[in-house]
């Protein structure tokens, strides 16, 4: 398990960091409250506000073959969105199976075969009604040359999903169902039942996630300020620990007694991770680990024992 002493910093200004992705140039770009940051292998970092507070709140996002980015809107305005400096800041999708999409858009992911999968957390508005254990009403929509449409709905608050490196299943972390649940991928891009992976406890909420090259999944978990490292037959290992055991104790009761809200959520902000959620791989040979967070203005980074598997972007250098 690295130490959080061993961890360093790259970055400065940043706002919201909450997705981070990692590019062969060296490059990382974050999501920041209002837009994009891009931030350099030397730490020079520059920012792109592309929306208005409040109306605007980029989660996750991704990096398309045109160097485009698509970007998840967590605001009040919702939807998924197109951005390129070129192209500038245009709606990609709004509404799926005649229902506007709320102001949930989690994440955005962009696959092999240029499909887009879109993680919407929860139908309730505002979004923390849906920080309860028993709200089952989060979706998965699937967005490809058939137009888009919901492949997979009741997820307890949908957060990142990405592919696995076989192209076999579609992962998924459910933050207050405290847990990592897959899905069979099949060639329609239609999905099978829903399958247990592995569940969480003592304080930690997945967020983020990452596959490395060995094919285990590395999960952030906010609250607890934890990396887990999950193995293909569930069995977790913490690969990074900043967590506090007593906020661990209060995130665990109020989960018990259904009482978690921001509050609670927010007490990951006092450590040092600043409340962790997401995690990409990168560096030359992929085994620097850059994590994103909820409230810190840097990101940390620290190198890694494995490699991350290679993302879709990888080789992109879009215009910023």
């Amino acid at each position: 398990m690295t130490s959080i002493g061993d961890v360093q910093w790259l970055g400065e200004g940043l706002d919201r960091p909450e997705c981070v992705l990692c590019t062969a140039g060296g490059d990382s770009f974050v999501s920041k409250r209002d837009g994009l940051s891009r931030v350099a292998a030397d730490g020079t970092t520059t920012h792109r506000k592309l929306g208005a507070n409040p109306d605007w709140m980029i989660n996750g996002f991704a990096i398309d073959r045109d160097g485009s980015f698509l970007l998840a809107n967590l605001g009040h305005v919702g939807g998924v969105w197109r951005w390129s400096p070129a192209g500038g800041l245009q709606p990609f999708l709004t509404e799926v199976d005649g229902v506007k999409l709320p102001c949930a858009v989690n994440y955005v992911g962009i696959d092999a075969q240029r499909r887009a999968w879109v993680s919407i957390s929860t139908r309730r508005f505002p979004r923390d009604l849906g920080f309860k254990r028993g709200v089952m009403d989060g979706f998965i929509v699937l967005v490809d040359a058939r137009g888009a449409r919901i492949v997979a709905d009741g997820i307890g608050f949908t957060n990142e999903s990405h592919i696995d490196p076989a192209g076999r299943h579609v992962y998924v972390n459910e933050t207050y169902a405290r847990r990592t649940s897959r899905f069979e991928l099949k060639p329609d891009g239609s999905l099978g039942p829903r399958e247990t992976v592995t569940e969480f406890r003592d304080g930690a909420f997945p967020d983020g996630m990452a596959f490395d090259a060995e094919g285990h999944l590395w999960v952030a978990c906010v609250v607890a300020n934890r990396l887990i490292r999950v193995a293909p037959d569930g069995k977790q290992t913490i690969m990074l620990d900043d967590s506090d055991p007593e906020i661990r104790r209060r995130a665990e009761a109020a989960c018990a007694a259904d009482t978690f809200d921001r509050a609670i959520l927010n007490l990951g902000e006092t450590r040092t991770l600043r409340n962790l959620a997401s995690i990409a791989f990168g560096g030359a040979d992929l085994k620097t680990v850059h994590l994103g967070s909820l409230g810190g203005t840097r990101l940390a980074r620290f190198r890694s024992p494995v490699a991350g598997a290679r993302p879709h972007h990888w080789l992109q250098r879009p215009e910023f």
